[in-house]
């Protein structure tokens, strides 16, 4: 068998064990596609025997031939023994084995272990506990660290927080409360006991949605901001820089973040719960119920306690969610993902720790009877 080009020829010769393979003649990019069709055919029934290649007669080779005598291989389904090669040729066929190999498998996924599960909580516990504690101490010692502590940084921070979310605030608020007494009107309606919509909504909103609202639109926007505004200086190394300066960064970031968010809970919590008494009001003006009606109603129904209550809350809350962000932020690892995971943990921490509290508080108010 001879290739059908005269610059580069091509035979093989077979006996019980061997099959051998002789190329003369240039093996380049024309030269390998001269023969290719041959050669493979040849090597692929070849595949019970040894294959030896003859390169003694080839005058010059590139990468493409390296590539052809790779190809020669897979096809005949295992290494082929080459004789008369050169030395340029022997390095060539090594790049091209190394560029040959196939990509590593993608990595399984790990079985679900409990016992990691179970450490990892752990970890993630004590890291949270050594974080307050590093906040604990930062609050005793902020009378000595006064300059450490910027007003400006507070107020600016509070804006971000508190003034910014006004609309989504007043929106929300007023659709929770629109919702809430549609749905309640529907069941009560059978009783005959419209009226008291507004008693179940203000009461709702007073006690546990209004906080509960406010911490979760909390995390989803501020939470997840500090923890992106950390983050970054911590990948950027400022905060080694603060601290390389003699600066507390606890005092200088986190306490700033977290007194800002406590002062603007409250109003965010109380903006939330006129917004759902408005949406409430409008669908008990469409029921036609007057508006001193609904008044009324709602002031007989909740106390100053339920609000004191909620603000409470909102204040746990806000510290709560505040505390997540600065620790998912000041926790951030390398790499271009590290700050949009470390604000991902922040926005999940966040909720995660405001039901947590919120269950703890509704267990405790039901034992103290509030």
């Amino acid at each position: 068998m001879t290739s059908p080009t005269p610059r580069t020829r091509f035979s093989v010769r077979q006996d019980a064990r061997h099959a051998r393979m002789e190329i003369a003649g240039p093996l380049d990019a024309e030269g390998a596609g001269a023969i290719w069709r041959a050669a493979m055919h040849a090597a692929a029934h070849a595949r019970v025997h040894d294959l030896r290649v003859d390169l003694s007669g080839v005058t010059a080779c590139d990468m493409a031939g390296a590539a052809f005598l790779i190809a020669l291989e897979h096809e005949h389904g295992g290494a082929a023994s080459y004789e008369g090669e050169t030395e340029a040729v022997r390095a060539l066929l090594a790049r091209a084995r190394t560029a040959h190999r196939p990509a590593a498998p993608p990595p399984q996924a790990a079985p679900f272990d409990p016992i990691a599960l179970l450490r990892a909580g752990f970890r993630a516990a004590l890291d949270g506990i050594a974080f307050i504690g590093e906040a604990a101490v930062a609050t005793l010692r902020l009378p000595r660290r006064r300059r450490m502590l910027r007003i400006a940084d507070i107020l600016r921070y509070a804006e971000q927080s508190g003034v910014q979310a006004v609309p989504l605030i007043v929106l929300l608020g007023y659709l929770i409360g629109l919702i809430l007494a549609f749905q309640s009107a529907v069941p009560m309606r059978r009783f005959g006991a419209d009226l008291y919509v507004a008693n179940l909504v203000s009461i709702s909103l007073f006690r546990e949605l209004g906080p509960l609202l406010a911490a979760v639109i909390l995390s989803g926007r501020t939470g997840s901001a500090f923890a992106a505004e950390i983050g970054t200086m911590k990948v950027n190394e400022e905060i080694d820089a603060l601290t390389t300066m003699g600066l507390d960064p606890m005092t200088m970031l986190v306490l700033p973040r977290i007194i800002a968010v406590m002062l603007v809970m409250p109003a965010m919590t109380i903006l939330l719960d006129l917004a759902g008494l408005a949406g409430m009001a409008t669908v008990m003006l469409g029921f036609g119920f007057p508006l001193t009606t609904i008044a009324n109603q709602v002031q007989g129904a909740a106390v100053p306690g339920d609000l004191f209550g909620g603000l409470f809350k909102a204040v746990c809350f806000g510290i709560a969610v505040a505390a997540v962000g600065c620790r998912a932020g000041l926790a951030t690892g390398v790499g271009p993902r590290a700050v949009g995971l470390a604000a991902t943990a922040a926005v999940v921490g966040g909720i995660v720790a405001t039901i947590l509290l919120d269950g703890v508080f509704a267990l405790v108010f039901y034992r103290l009877n509030l």
